[in-house]
């Protein structure tokens, strides 16, 4: 098989976790007597760390440095809170990595969230299935686009990026894996919209996870 290994988003690929960082994210606002936003307006403020989701939430008369540490540090208190309330996979992910399993692919996750929130969340919700690495923000995993990430992680698995696809919902995913040499599949099912990934390096969309399985099996080995 000329695919080796898949990286994986997480937020609005494996799993659908608006709802919880909308909620989280606004019950900091709130305590802050701040405007809140509608949870569909997160679709756009998500995916490029929670230090970029301060900033994209706060009023602009509101948003020197102090109050950006402020609102990222209560952005992870309420969030230890609420990861969980309304967190799921998405219809149809446990078929596509139970099918990937069964194929021998390698799976990691990389994700802009920090470093431990990642690993709670993949450990919590999805255990069932083996991934060699999991991945979120740290002091030496760079923020995605950064490709840095993503090539430390098919170093440290022994494979070159050509050998592995990377999927994801956001411009930032697609300029990763583009960054890193990696193919590109975009997840439309997630948060943003096809024109996105299309415009951003998606070589394939695909409308729901086990589409994954299908387009290994036709044009992957």
């Amino acid at each position: 098989m000329k695919y080796k290994a898949v990286l994986f988003d997480l937020d609005g690929t494996l799993l659908d976790t608006l709802e919880d960082l909308a909620d989280s994210m606004n019950a900091v606002l709130r305590e802050m007597s701040l405007p809140e936003h509608p949870t569909e307006a997160y679709r756009y403020f998500i995916g490029d760390g929670i230090g970029m989701l301060a900033r994209r939430v706060l009023p602009e008369d509101a948003s020197d440095e102090a109050t950006i540490e402020r609102c990222v540090a209560d952005m992870r208190d309420q969030y230890t809170r609420r990861w969980n309330n309304k967190t799921r996979l998405y219809d149809g992910v446990g078929e596509m990595l139970d099918g990937l399993a069964r194929r021998s692919l390698r799976m990691a996750v990389l994700s802009n969230k920090p470093h431990d929130f990642t690993k709670l969340i993949v450990a919590h919700l999805l255990g069932n299935w083996r991934f060699e690495h999991v991945w979120g923000i740290a002091p030496k995993v760079p923020r995605k686009p950064d490709p840095a990430g993503a090539l430390r992680l098919a170093e440290t698995m022994q494979l070159t990026p050509a050998r592995m696809f990377y999927l994801g919902d956001t411009a930032t995913d697609m300029k990763t894996a583009d960054a890193a040499g990696m193919f590109a599949l975009g997840a439309i099912w997630g948060f943003r919209t096809a024109e996105e990934l299309n415009d951003n390096g998606a070589k394939v969309l695909l409308e729901n996870p086990t589409d994954l399985l299908k387009w290994l099996d036709g044009v992957g080995n």
